[in-house]
């Protein structure tokens, strides 16, 4: 049976980035495309959404699946609503091509006395955790060893930031956030030894978008610099592009959007 792959974008059915990305890969390839919310709507109402500014797209290729990045028992549900679904399609030789983790959230801590407890926690329960947990659940759908003849390795991208590099913090604040994206960073470095160790047919990196005009950045968009500064659909391409065309010798790195290498 020949090889079937597709696409995970999670989260990436209702906003920002991550529907952007959707929308890109189901415009742009003939690839299955899931994508995961945690909403109350209907898959209908879901599809719609993402499928009305496109033309000509099969809605067969898209897929939802149910996931709250706060709940470890709904990464794993997702992972076996997606497990089901492949094998309710017979494709049994089904692997992730690419993915795009996006979840992130933001609070601009501007001097200690700004740090709160629950919010810290929650920032790193979505910045960091959650990523953790979906590698945990979702990397069983990598490509193993029944896949031959990959012409390149799978990519599984994480949407870090620029302000997780230690070398290049010159100006301090946002201290969860840069130290939770400062902890994704050495997951995305470790998940991909762990790869290349066991000879999976697949890399792992982090990416950069730059300011994405999405509620999460809402508040920085006039400080931003402009040109790291991109409306979701910009973006979204930037980093497909990015991804798309990486080396297997420029696994475990962390990328920006114009392909340049983010420091440590």
């Amino acid at each position: 049976m020949p090889p079937n792959p597709f696409v995970l974008v999670t989260p990436g059915a209702t906003r920002g980035l991550g529907v952007a990305l959707t929308r890109q890969y189901l415009r742009t390839t003939n690839l299955p495309v899931y994508a995961s919310h945690r909403t109350g709507a209907s898959d209908s109402e879901i599809k719609k959404l993402i499928l009305e500014p496109t033309e000509n797209v099969d809605p067969e290729r898209l897929n939802l699946l149910h996931l709250d990045l706060t709940s470890e028992d709904s990464i794993a549900a997702a992972a076996h609503s997606l497990n089901e679904a492949l094998e309710a399609k017979g494709l049994d030789n089904a692997y992730i091509h690419t993915a795009f983790i996006t979840g992130g959230m933001l609070v601009p801590e501007k001097k200690p006395s700004d740090l709160d407890w629950d919010a810290i926690k929650e920032t790193f329960q979505i910045n960091t955790i959650s990523h953790m947990l979906i590698i945990k659940h979702f990397s069983r759908f990598l490509p193993n060893s029944s896949i031959k003849d990959l012409e390149a390795p799978a990519k599984w991208a994480h949407v870090s930031a620029r302000v997780g590099s230690i070398e290049d913090n010159k100006r301090g604040g946002w201290y969860s956030y840069r130290s939770s994206k400062a902890a994704l960073n050495q997951v995305v470095k470790t998940f991909d030894l762990y790869l290349e160790q066991r000879s999976v047919k697949a890399m792992c990196v982090g990416v950069h978008p730059g300011t994405v005009k999405t509620d999460l950045s809402k508040g920085f968009w006039d400080s931003a610099v402009r040109q790291e500064s991109f409306e979701a659909n910009d973006a979204a391409n930037n980093l497909i592009n990015v991804v798309e065309n990486l080396s297997i010798n420029q696994r475990g790195k962390i990328w920006d959007w114009a392909g340049k290498q983010v420091p440590w």
